[in-house]
């Protein structure tokens, strides 16, 4: 049994997640992030700590979301429980931690970023079937992605408005 402490993280990827299926088929991200702290010396200027690396685990769909979304440099945030472990190896007691994460996303001091939501609906739903003949009635298109530019804030058309299919600044 081991111990378990709320935790939230700033800080960069060190790699690419490692995304695995265990054996009962439950989803696995590995991430391996860098916290850096800014210390002010007695001269005034800033400069960076010793980095701490931390290890951290997401599970299902969070996993799954992570691979898809981050890579290796990416500023993020973690929010989860840091997990204290004990184990025996070649007869010696050795200690180990990780974050298990509840949340993980960019971090938007450093950028912007397009959320872009996941439906589970939608992947059970069979697209309509479509009938060719002068009477059929018109199937309206899916709304197109959006294009984004990260020159400039991100704005996003107000609920209930038809999405174009850019945006512009």
């Amino acid at each position: 049994m081991g111990t378990k402490i709320p935790i939230n993280i700033a800080g960069n990827l060190v790699a690419d997640p490692e995304l695995t299926v265990g054996e009962s088929g439950v989803t696995h991200a590995k991430l391996r992030v860098a916290v850096n702290q800014r210390i002010q010396g007695a001269d005034g200027t800033w400069q960076d700590g010793e980095p701490v690396f931390h290890n951290v685990s997401a599970f299902r769909a969070l996993a799954e979301n992570v691979a898809t979304s981050l890579k290796k440099g990416d500023p993020v945030t973690v929010a989860g429980e840091l997990e204290f472990r004990s184990y025996e190896k070649d007869g010696e007691r050795r200690e180990a931690r990780r974050i298990v994460a509840d949340t993980i996303g960019p971090d938007l001091r450093f950028g912007t970023a397009a959320y872009q939501r996941m439906s589970h609906a939608s992947a059970a739903v069979s697209p309509p079937e479509v009938q060719a003949s002068t009477e059929a009635p018109a199937v309206e298109p899916a709304a197109p992605a959006y294009n984004v530019s990260l020159k400039g804030p991100v704005f996003l058309p107000p609920l209930g408005a038809k999405p174009g299919n850019e945006i512009s600044f």
